[in-house]
């Protein structure tokens, strides 16, 4: 069983992580800024969703949140950071997250380093975020890069987490929900991101 943790702070914008739940084979759903007091002992992953919020925001919420991903890592349970989720595993384990220009489209990746999370994905995936990890936390490596992002995608040398700046479940199935997203170059068609949570599925499966 993954447990999926939804870091939106705004209620009205709880649509991505139900739909990470929705794709995975067996999950449950748990928001988090609602109640952080959630233990994962009975769960063989965890994924940390998207937020409208940033990791370096004063809340009480993302550094009880910092402190889970450390011992997510001490523990080796196998964990997966979507989009703010990316930004949080590495600024917990000591690395830089800085504001960027808010970006709502696809976007073109290239693999760096051959990994099983990424295997599959074809480099079109669609993005939402204003922020960029621009130095990866301690243990971590660069696995793909953008053209505007050194550290697009990341994974623990040692410990079995990853992390990806690109939103896997964001499909034609809710693109209405961003009022700014704009296909741009590409379209759905080209882009099979979803490909992401089943190959986390099958780690943790």
């Amino acid at each position: 069983m993954i447990l999926v943790l939804d870091d939106e702070v705004q209620p009205d914008y709880r649509y991505l992580a139900p739909e990470i739940a929705r794709l995975l084979p067996e999950s449950e759903y748990h928001v988090y800024p609602d109640d952080p007091d959630v233990s994962v002992d009975a769960y063989d992953g965890v994924v940390i969703s998207g937020s409208t919020a940033s990791v370096y925001d004063e809340r009480p919420w993302i550094d009880d949140q910092l402190e889970l991903v450390r011992s997510l890592r001490d523990r080796e349970i196998p964990t997966l950071g979507v989009c703010f989720g990316h930004q949080l595993v590495n600024a917990a384990l000591g690395g830089t997250v800085e504001g960027d220009r808010r970006r709502a489209t696809f976007v073109e990746m290239e693999t760096v380093l051959e990994d099983e999370i990424l295997a599959g994905v074809d480099p079109i995936v669609p993005v939402l975020h204003g922020d960029l990890v621009v130095e990866c936390g301690g243990g971590m490596e660069t696995t793909a890069r953008t053209d505007y992002s050194d550290h697009f995608c990341t994974r623990h040398r040692e410990a079995p987490i990853w992390s990806v700046q690109f939103h896997p479940e964001f499909t034609e199935r809710v693109r209405d929900r961003p009022s700014d997203w704009s296909d741009g170059d590409w379209s759905f068609e080209e882009s099979n991101a979803t490909r992401v949570l089943e190959n986390f599925a099958s780690v943790v499966g």
